[in-house]
């Protein structure tokens, strides 16, 4: 079993219905475990109330309802702690200071033992701990 845990790019392609991170998601084995995690959900969570009530805001949140319908959402664990303190030292160390909650994504992927999926460079600058990474628009 894989385990797969969307980042917020992913999950923006899949609600604007990207046909190749679509059908990738599709693809996977029945015995995969593709999830978010509660940073996810609220990053998807917070650009739609940051836009104006209308017609395009209502359109997002039926899509990421639908999104979180498919999608299990698994709690950070205790562990993500130990991987969240080792990365940000090392960005820090690096003078490649990563964003907080790319940090937190980051290191539930590593306490999860899950392949981040994110078209996100970023996370390329994480190295030495082991991060799968899978860019599903390529």
């Amino acid at each position: 079993m894989i385990k797969y845990l969307l980042e917020t790019s992913t999950c923006s392609y899949l609600m604007a219905n990207n046909p190749r991170v679509k059908a990738r998601l599709l693809s996977v084995q029945v015995a995969d475990y593709p999830f978010i995690c509660p940073i996810v959900r609220g990053e998807i969570l917070f650009g739609i109330e940051r836009m104006p009530i209308g017609r395009k805001r209502q359109s997002l949140e039926n899509q990421a309802i639908s999104l979180f319908a498919g999608l299990p959402c698994l709690a950070v664990p205790e562990e993500a702690g130990d991987y969240y303190a080792q990365m940000k030292r090392q960005a820090e160390q690096q003078g490649t200071p990563l964003g907080e909650n790319d940090l937190w994504i980051a290191a539930t992927a590593l306490a999860l033992d899950a392949v981040l999926v994110t078209s996100d460079s970023d996370f390329q600058r994480i190295v030495g701990l082991g991060l799968q990474l899978e860019d599903w628009t390529q």
